[in-house]
């Protein structure tokens, strides 16, 4: 099977840390060394594999990514029906306002215009990191797809209000959406004919989305977000982060299957092409966003899933007021998004710098989210 073939392929070292997903922070911490050692060279090796990991490598983990969320909608699944997978779209409204007009209020008395236009870094959540924190703290918990939901919206608005108030950024909004809808048609189209195998959707559909993601100025690395949901799958949810049995004979437990090791390289990659930030003093445009995002994220968070228990829509199976604060921690970081947001927005120079040190910055969300879970005692603390 694929899955023994790996696991007896690797170490026994490498084999705990690709399953204890340690090869994310082991490639951050290789990329702050090293850029504030030997930037040259870093440098050099980030422009040439950058494109490659961000926009193609990446792709997967945000597959697989969505592929827990979409069985987490299925009957059975802790997102279904609709008034549980609706609530943490809804949350994300809250996620995205606070921590924007937190930050815009904190800019506003440093009284610096080119700060202030870089209010949607603020928005910017970091799936890969959130995933990696909430698995350390939650294991296998409903909240998980609560977190990833959340971070996939706040994203998509992070996106949003690049495109609608950063006019001078280059998108193509209008014709990416054409391909975009060209992509889930040839999507649903095979899912019509029962295609069995995911090489069609990831080639066709998948590869129609990359490029309708590419040509908008938005990050291709989400190509397949849309395109997931297509894929055949079990009619009810095997169990939260449960992996695929190599016997498995849907279309998504077979891409989880072929895919999953793969990623956690990419994901190696993608820690130490993205971390490489150096690290220099506290100016007055970096200390704004990680106050913005960490205070108001997680009570962002509070107040939107409040308005919409209030509307009528139900938390998870499992998930609480205590799990959503907790989330709203690990949901705070930016990291790679939040970079992504800083360089589309501000210009190289002393402002993107300090901007995006404070992107950084915003990574204590980690420490702070395994602090509020031990003092609220859930997720591996629950028992303590």
């Amino acid at each position: 099977m694929k899955d023994q073939r790996w696991r007896s392929s690797l170490p026994r070292l490498s084999w705990f840390a690709v399953e204890h997903l340690l090869l994310l922070p082991l490639g951050a911490l290789i990329a702050l060394v090293w850029v504030n050692t030997v930037p040259e060279s870093y440098y050099r090796f980030t422009y040439a594999v950058s494109f490659t990991v961000n926009d193609v490598g990446m792709v997967f983990f945000f597959a697989l990514i969505t592929k827990e969320v979409v069985e987490a909608t299925v009957p059975g699944g802790v997102l279904h029906p609709w008034r549980r997978a609706l609530l943490p779209v809804i949350a994300s409204i809250g996620a995205t306002a606070l921590p924007a007009l937190i930050h815009t209020w904190i800019v506003g008395a440093f009284d610096e215009p080119m700060l202030a236009v870089g209010w949607p870094v603020s928005l910017a959540t970091d799936l890969a990191m959130s995933y990696f924190v909430a698995r350390i703290i939650f294991r296998k918990h409903p909240v998980i797809p609560f977190v990833l939901l959340l971070g996939i919206a706040c994203d998509a608005l992070g996106f949003l209000a690049i495109a609608l108030f950063n006019p001078e950024r280059d998108l193509h909004l209008a014709s990416g959406a054409l391909i975009l809808t060209v992509a889930i048609g040839v999507a649903g189209g095979l899912r019509r004919l029962r295609v069995k195998s995911f090489w069609p959707y990831l080639i066709g559909a998948g590869g129609a989305s990359w490029c309708a993601f590419f040509w908008s100025g938005l990050h291709p690395a989400l190509a397949l977000v849309p395109i997931m949901p297509f894929l055949p799958h079990a009619a009810r949810d095997p169990g939260l982060f449960v992996d695929a049995l190599p016997d498995a004979r849907d279309t998504l437990s077979q891409f989880e299957i072929w895919w999953k090791y793969p990623a956690q390289v990419a994901l190696f990659f993608f820690g130490l092409v993205n971390a490489g930030v150096p690290i220099g003093a506290l100016e007055q445009g970096t200390l704004g966003l990680p106050i913005a995002v960490l205070a108001g994220r997680p009570l962002g968070v509070l107040l939107g899933a409040g308005m919409a228990v209030v509307g009528g829509l139900h938390f998870p199976r499992q998930v609480g007021w205590r799990e959503v604060l907790v989330g709203g921690f690990t949901a705070a970081m930016g990291f790679s998004v939040g970079l992504f947001f800083c360089a589309a927005l501000l210009p190289p120079g002393q402002l993107r710098s300090e901007m995006s040190m404070g992107v950084l910055l915003s990574l204590a969300g980690a420490p702070l989210a395994l602090l509020s879970a031990k003092v609220l005692h859930v997720g591996r603390y629950s028992e303590q």
